[in-house]
């Protein structure tokens, strides 16, 4: 699916019960596109205007600030798309199926949120330009990592610690290592060095093996 069409469908599902007009379609689109590329401060109504061919005004007579408009993309990214997606559907993927080890959970934690970032590039790099400036997108991720994902991770972490497979570390711990690494390769992977002649395979090979196994070329004696 090419980035197109991938964005009107996004704007069609999230604001489906809206009953979006076309220059509203236009809107979100073009904002969606810029806001990606430039961030939301570096962006005027004047550019979103222009590229979705529409008078400035248009704007105003549909979302009445920019910081509306923005959360006009944002909100039902975050809970008709990346939050369903991201809570319910990754967590049955990955969680409700036990495998025999951590490794393997890694493996299938990775190529799940590989393909989700991969096919999602725009809409994230708009989430994490603005998460830090706006607590109400902070607070609405937290919410959900909290009720859907983290009492199934805090529960394979254990499972896999009462079976001899993980270290006797706590599992928000454990959980902590797990997210920040795999966030990081990522978010390295796609949007800060996504140029770079990645090996995808070896690179989720090699990030799997720094979570079981570290750095050191010599076993740790704790």
């Amino acid at each position: 699916m090419d980035e197109k069409n991938y964005l009107n469908q996004l704007i069609e599902a999230g604001e489906k019960e809206d009953e979006l007009t076309p220059k509203q379609a236009r809107i979100l689109e073009a904002a969606i596109e810029i806001f990606a590329e430039k961030g939301y401060a570096s962006t005027s109504t004047s550019e979103i205007a222009k590229k979705a061919g529409v008078a400035e005004g248009t704007i105003f007579r549909h979302f009445k600030t920019k910081k509306e408009l923005l959360f006009s993309i944002v909100t039902p990214v975050i809970t008709k798309f990346a939050v369903p997606f991201f809570a319910t559907h990754f967590v049955n993927q990955v969680f409700n199926e036990k495998t025999p080890d951590y490794e393997q959970l890694l493996r299938k934690l990775i190529m799940n949120r590989f393909e989700f970032v991969k096919n999602n590039i725009p809409l994230l790099k708009i989430l994490l330009q603005e998460m830090a400036f706006h607590t109400e997108i902070q607070q609405s991720y937290q919410e959900v990592f909290r009720r859907e994902v983290f009492p199934k991770f805090d529960e394979a972490v254990k499972y896999y610690q009462e079976n001899g497979k993980l270290i006797a570390y706590p599992s928000e711990t454990i959980i902590r290592f797990t997210m920040t690494t795999i966030i990081g390769f990522l978010i390295t992977r796609f949007i800060v060095m996504p140029d770079v002649n990645w090996n995808d395979e070896e690179e989720i090979d090699r990030t799997i093996h720094f979570l079981m196994y570290g750095l050191s070329t010599e076993k740790s004696e704790s």
